[in-house]
């Protein structure tokens, strides 16, 4: 193992403030750094040395033995459970990084249904309400090639739903629903055994498309309530958990297990073929390619390497460190060679930045002459991340490529949702322009069908009672 690079920002808020010097000697779970204020501790995950400290990141230096054991967090003799999972550093693990701690600091069995927009909830009675208040756990594994999270139900389900019990008695929800695509039928069948006679823990299952973990998403396809993009899941008296978010929160009540470790995907253009290799437990801040070695190494030339998903990753480097948020590495095989063809770019809220889509399309030696978005895709201030009006329902496209025509581009490049990648093709292709999306090089990679025409049911979604 070489030196584990553990970043001082592995969360939403502000960076935290090392607690530690160069020199001193740390253990799995010493605690290594504090949030200066919206953020969550960060321990060590490795035993070693501190080896140096800079703007960004501690750096540790392993040492030759790494025992099992770990250090537990540091709280009081009768610390509420709330109070545990504070001092655990627990964020969201599959990728948005908000602190647990402060998602669960709600009371949702005082929590009011919020005013709902009836322009995007035609279907609802005025004055509709829920009759209950709700866990919601994202099982969806919404990046396509990742398998981290449906190999946890399928090997660690009892942990997930102790940590779904908890997080329903520290918000005090009175329901839980797990939402997991129907194709994921071995964890299905693992989660039916495992809440036989659980009558106040449900499924909902998925179809196969992006993005359907989105958190209000997630709230539309179980509770059938569209929210706003300035909407949090509490106007629907409903928490969104990530799958392996819970299990974190079980281990740091049941064992006081600090969060220093992480699952992920590895997979691509390896040697041994593009299979996913899933990795549980990783130390926080190993290197990415320390795990694309063990996973097999690089199969000759690639493209680049992700760290994320296909849709909301970025680009990265070998000896970059994983987080607690990372759920992906992706190797990808080369980029196709458009010779400075001009290109138009259509950003989406579900995927990439415009700044990733000028990035993709640099490397594929195309010159960006247009740049429309799409129409749901919603700025709710200046500056900020966009968010979509109806995640994974979205409207024509024939207006952007319209523009993407009259600006003389022939190719254009997307990051849509399944959706709206059907709508865009719906056009595009008649009026001459040749369509790629930004996930192609990633999906080839992993041998997964691109995002062109949707050829899989919106309706699939249902509800399992047991």
């Amino acid at each position: 193992m070489g030196n584990v690079q553990i970043l001082l920002r592995q969360h939403v808020g502000a960076p935290c403030e090392a607690a530690v010097q160069v020199g001193d000697e740390v253990k799995k779970g010493t605690l290594i750094a504090k949030p200066t204020g919206l953020g969550a501790n960060i321990f060590a995950s490795v035993y070693g040395k501190v080896a140096e400290i800079t703007e960004d990141r501690i750096i540790i230096e392993p040492a030759a033995e790494q025992p099992d054991e770990f250090e537990p967090i540091d709280v009081p003799e009768g610390a509420s459970k709330l109070d545990m999972v504070k001092a655990a550093g627990i964020v969201g693990m599959g990728g948005a990084g908000f602190p647990t701690g402060v998602k669960l600091g709600i009371d949702l069995s005082a929590t009011e249904m919020g005013e709902l927009d009836a322009e995007i909830n035609p279907e609802l009675p005025e004055g509709f309400k829920l009759d209950h208040s709700y866990i919601l756990i994202n099982a969806a594994e919404c990046e396509p090639g990742l398998e981290h999270n449906i190999r946890q139900i399928e090997e660690q389900c009892g942990k997930v739903i102790t940590g779904i019990k908890y997080s329903m008695e520290i918000t005090k929800a009175d329901k839980a629903i797990i939402a997991i695509k129907k194709k994921n039928q071995k964890a299905i069948k693992t989660l039916q055994a495992a809440l036989a006679g659980e009558s106040d823990i449900t499924m909902h299952l998925l179809p196969d498309i992006y993005p359907m973990g989105e958190e209000r998403a997630v709230v539309r396809e179980c509770l059938g309530v569209n929210l706003t993009t300035l909407q949090l899941p509490s106007a629907a008296r409903s928490v969104v958990l990530n799958l392996e978010t819970v299990a974190k929160i079980a281990e740091a009540i049941d064992e006081k297990k600090p969060c220093i470790t992480k699952n992920l995907t590895v997979r691509g253009k390896l040697n041994g073929g593009n299979k996913a290799h899933v990795f549980m437990d990783v130390p926080v801040g190993v290197s990415v390619g320390e795990l694309i070695e063990r996973a097999g190494g690089i199969d000759g030339k690639y493209g680049e390497i992700i760290m994320g998903g296909a849709f909301t990753g970025k680009s990265t480097e070998l000896d970059a460190p994983i987080t607690k948020t990372t759920g992906g590495i992706i190797v990808t095989v080369e980029f196709p060679d458009l010779h400075g063809a001009k290109m138009g770019v259509l950003v989406c809220a579900c995927g990439g930045s415009e700044e990733r889509m000028r990035e993709i399309a640099g490397k594929m030696n195309a010159e960006v002459v247009s740049v429309a978005k799409c129409k749901q895709a919603i700025e709710n201030k200046p500056g900020a991340p966009l968010k979509c009006l109806r995640p994974g329902n979205c409207p024509g496209q024939v207006k952007n490529n319209m523009q993407f025509k009259k600006d003389g581009c022939e190719y254009i490049i997307i990051g849509n949702c399944s959706d709206c990648s059907n709508t865009v093709m719906a056009s595009g292709p008649k009026m001459g322009l040749k369509v790629f999306h930004q996930t192609d090089h990633a999906m080839r990679s992993v041998g997964h069908a691109l995002y062109r025409t949707l050829r899989v049911s919106k309706q699939v979604s249902q509800d399992i009672d047991f």
